[in-house]
This record gives C-alpha cells, sequence and structure tokens, in this order.
C-alpha cells in the first residue's frame, strides 16, 4: 500500500496546468482493494480503510525508501494529513447542500471517492489546488428581495473544510463572547436569550443593520486579519483564491470578484466572523466597553442606557464600519425604546426583530398570576410567514395516498425544528400558525376520505379527536394540547 503514497523525485514532471505529474505506476493508485486485485468493497467502505489507513502512514513522512523513493508528503511543498480530508469529506456530507457549476452532487463525488480525494489532497498538497467559479442562486427575502449564495463545487467545499479545520480552533481562543453566529458552543437561542435579559436591564436597544454585508467584505483587510492568526502558507494562499474566485451566474456569465466572500461556502461564515471579530467586537471593546451587544454574523444588537448614548453609538459605529468600507442600512438600522410597564415612554420604534423572534411589549403573567407588560421576544411575523409558506409547498393535501402516520414520519423533523427554536420565548405565539397545519390536515382528510369530503367542519373535529388521542403522533400536537388544557 506505501507505493501509493510514494513517488520517485526524478520523474516529477509539470502539466498543461502546472500540477506535478508523477511517473511512477502508482500515482494515481487507489487506497480501494479493488484497484490492486483484492476483493471490490464499496467506495464509503473504501474511504473508511483506506483513507483512515493512510492518514495513519504520516509517520512515515521522514523516513526514505532502501531504492531512494521518498513519500510523496516529504516532497510536496504543503504538508496536510489525509485524514484532515478525509474528515472534511465527512463534514461537507453529513451537510448536504447542491451541485456546484460542475453539477457533480456530493453522491456523485462518492462514486470515485478515492480517487476524488487523493485527487484534492494531491493538488492541494502541492499548491495547485484552484476553485472552480462559484455558482450564483438567488433566494427571495421576505421584503420582496433576494439574498444571493454563491455555491461552490463538492471538491471546494471539501476543500474549504480542511482549511477551517486548520483556522477555526485558533479563530475560538480569540473570537468575543458575545459573538454566536456559526460558532461551536454557540446558538442563536443563547443570543435571543442574553439580548432578552439585556433588554430587561436596559432602556434602548440600537438595531444594527450592514448593507451587503457578505458581498461588500474587503479582500485587502480580510487577508490581512487571516495572516494574522496562520503562519501555514497554504491557508492564507487558498483562502485568497477563494476570495478570487469569480462568480458564475444563471445565464453562464462569469463575474470577476473583487470584494465578498459568497454566502454558501463553507468557510465564509469563519472569515465574516473573522472580519467584524476587528472591524467591530474589537473595536467596541476598546471604544464602548459599557455597551453589551450580541452578534450573531452580520445581524447586531447594542443596548444602551440612554438614547442619547444610543445615537452617539450609532454617529461613531457608521464611521467605523466606512474605515472597514462597509456600510449601515440607512432604513432598516434603527434604535428602539424597550417599553414596559416601568418604562411607558412613546416613540417611533418599539420593537425590532432579531434571529427570527420579534422584541415587543407582550402581555405576560408573573408567578403570582397577575398580568403586567413585558418587554419579550416571540416568533416573528416574517417568521410565520415563511413557515405556513414552506407548509403551502409540501402539498400535504394533494398526498391522498399516504396515511397520518406517513405523514408524521414526513414532516416531524421540520415541525420538531421550528418548536425546538421558538418554544423557548413565549411559544403561544406559535399557535396559530400550529392550527394553520392542523386545518390543511383536515383538507387532507378531506380527500382521502368519502365520508369527510365537502364537510370543512367534521373534518377538523376528526383531526382534533385524533390529536386527542395520539398526541404524540404529530410532534405540535402535545404542544396545542397543553394549551387546551390550561
Amino acid at each position: 500500500m506505501i507505493q501509493a503514497f510514494v513517488w520517485n523525485v526524478g520523474t516529477c514532471r509539470p502539466d498543461a496546468k502546472g500540477e506535478m505529474q508523477v511517473g511512477s505506476p502508482h500515482e494515481r493508485e487507489s487506497t480501494d482493494a479493488g484497484h490492486r486485485g483484492g476483493a471490490a468493497r464499496s467506495s464509503d467502505e473504501g474511504s473508511e480503510r483506506g483513507w483512515s489507513k493512510g492518514a495513519a502512514l504520516s509517520s512515515f513522512i521522514e523516513r526514505t525508501t532502501n531504492n531512494g523513493r521518498i513519500l510523496l508528503s516529504e516532497a510536496k511543498p504543503f504538508i496536510i494529513s489525509k485524514r484532515l480530508v478525509w474528515e472534511a469529506y465527512k463534514r461537507v456530507k453529513a451537510n448536504g447542500g447542491a451541485a456546484g457549476v460542475d453539477g457533480e452532487t456530493i453522491a456523485e463525488f462518492g462514486k470515485d471517492l478515492v480517487n476524488n480525494l487523493y485527487k484534492l489532497w494531491n493538488r492541494m498538497s502541492s499548491g495547485s489546488y484552484f476553485p472552480e467559479p462559484v455558482r450564483r442562486v438567488e433566494i427571495p427575502k421576505g421584503d420582496g428581495g433576494v439574498r444571493p449564495l454563491g455555491i461552490p463545487t463538492v471538491t471546494d467545499r471539501i476543500a474549504q473544510a480542511v482549511v477551517k479545520q486548520i483556522l477555526e480552533p485558533e479563530l475560538e481562543q480569540r473570537f468575543h463572547p458575545d459573538s454566536y453566529g456559526y460558532r461551536p458552543d454557540k446558538s442563536a437561542q443563547e443570543a435571543v436569550g442574553v439580548a432578552r435579559q439585556r433588554c430587561w436591564r436596559n432602556d434602548w436597544v440600537l438595531d444594527l443593520d450592514i448593507k451587503g454585508f457578505f458581498d461588500n467584505i474587503d479582500h485587502e483587510l480580510l487577508m490581512r486579519a487571516v495572516r494574522k492568526h496562520t503562519e501555514s502558507k497554504w491557508v492564507a494562499l487558498y483562502i485568497e483564491r477563494w476570495l478570487q474566485a469569480p462568480v458564475q451566474m444563471a445565464d453562464g456569465a462569469r463575474c470577476k470578484r473583487e470584494k465578498g466572500t459568497p454566502q454558501g461556502g463553507v468557510i465564509s461564515p469563519l472569515l465574516a466572523n473573522l472580519f467584524l471579530h476587528y472591524a467591530f467586537d474589537m473595536w467596541m471593546r476598546k471604544n464602548f466597553p459599557h455597551i453589551a451587544f450580541e452578534r450573531f454574523a452580520d445581524d447586531v444588537v447594542c443596548h444602551c442606557t440612554s438614547e442619547a448614548q444610543a445615537k452617539w453609538a450609532r454617529v461613531e459605529i457608521e464611521k467605523r464600519f466606512a474605515e472597514c468600507r462597509l456600510e449601515l442600512h440607512p432604513q432598516k438600522t434603527k434604535i428602539v425604546y424597550c417599553k414596559d410597564d416601568d418604562r411607558r415612554g412613546n416613540y417611533t420604534h418599539e420593537q425590532f426583530d432579531f434571529l427570527g423572534y420579534t422584541f415587543r411589549p407582550r402581555r405576560s403573567k408573573n408567578r403570582k398570576g397577575e398580568f403586567f407588560v413585558n418587554f419579550s421576544p416571540a416568533v416573528s411575523n416574517e417568521a410565520t410567514k415563511s413557515i405556513r409558506k414552506t407548509m403551502r409547498e409540501w402539498h400535504l393535501h394533494e398526498r391522498s395516498d399516504k396515511s397520518l402516520e406517513d405523514l408524521a414520519g414526513m414532516f416531524n423533523p421540520v415541525l420538531r425544528g421550528w418548536i425546538n427554536y421558538f418554544k423557548s420565548y413565549y411559544k403561544s405565539a406559535m399557535y396559530p400558525t400550529f392550527q394553520h397545519f392542523d386545518r390543511i390536515l383536515a383538507k387532507w382528510a378531506m380527500r382521502k376520505y368519502k365520508k369527510l369530503r365537502g364537510h370543512k367542519r367534521r373534518a377538523q373535529q376528526w383531526i382534533t379527536r385524533i390529536a386527542r388521542k395520539q398526541p404524540k403522533l404529530f410532534a405540535h400536537w402535545q404542544l396545542l394540547q397543553g394549551a387546551a388544557g390550561r
């Protein structure tokens, strides 16, 4: 097996693309036994056994063979572990995702997995890896606009995951504790909970919106930050190449990119956090140490003690972002008054949205059963509209070939995800959306059962009876049953 990882230095030659070609007959040899006359096995099995074993050969890096041949990883300019590439593939496979400009899916990549991973490792180790263009996809936004996403190829996503594994542990030690986006052991729910507590303690919120953040990250400033945190030349080299990779539009046209990092890339959230770590987090710590904030990627909420402080902070933050070649959105950035029973002033803005929640004055009940007005988060109107849109797209009422149990198995994972995220704060705001889902189920029942056709109320009552008898069948039924029992 070792022959697959060695080469004869004298037979090395560059190809037309500048890649190093190997004269050895083992240059393209797979670790899969089927390529060596052994028993054939699946690509996943071959990858598990071959690539895990290949990574273990890293202990041979400084050894040479008796015939003067040296291990391939010794001759490469960059030492990259095969295990790192294998772990990167597993993460990309687990996350799924669409195909890039080459049209290759993760399943198709896996058909020749060992050779594909070897080719990627070989190119990354030799410095001859260049990413493909990024496929542009536009996702509709709730406000009528679109959010541009950039979809790299599967190979490029794996390469980015390799670099992320190297860079992320170093950056995690440096990042601000109030940065919550796309970080290990941090979550959006945690950010919402912290914001809720701070809104109770501070009367004012500065709700920041960075205009086109991901599309406007300055490459020069970002690369300066990257090089500050890594001594690995190949890490900086490939990040720079990813930033410069062109964007391929839906019509096939390719656009050169001079700024920004595409949303949709594996490493993009990490790079975005690194950029704002210096552009905002550390700057706030130095210049506004008494103003607490929560930041989830480019979504930022600052807590101020007075309206004057909020206005001052907005002016200074706007100047800071201009220095970093960013811009605050003039309409979406606003100063909000946290109104409740103890804060009864009247101001233009008395609510804001943050991570799918709307923070505003709400009627609540304390432990003594007394009602009061509290400034709290609950699922936003925009989020419920998005959820209902997703429910409509399921066309559930047209699936009359399915049983109720089939439907529960199909949609419970999504329903459960919504419940787990939004139930933490003011969960009753979710009830109307789930009741809407039950009405869709009633439509399904009317199409499936002759005795219910044309009887809307009877179908709804039938769904209600099933929910009482089998409250665990659908993920949301226990939630609604608990509300009805109070």
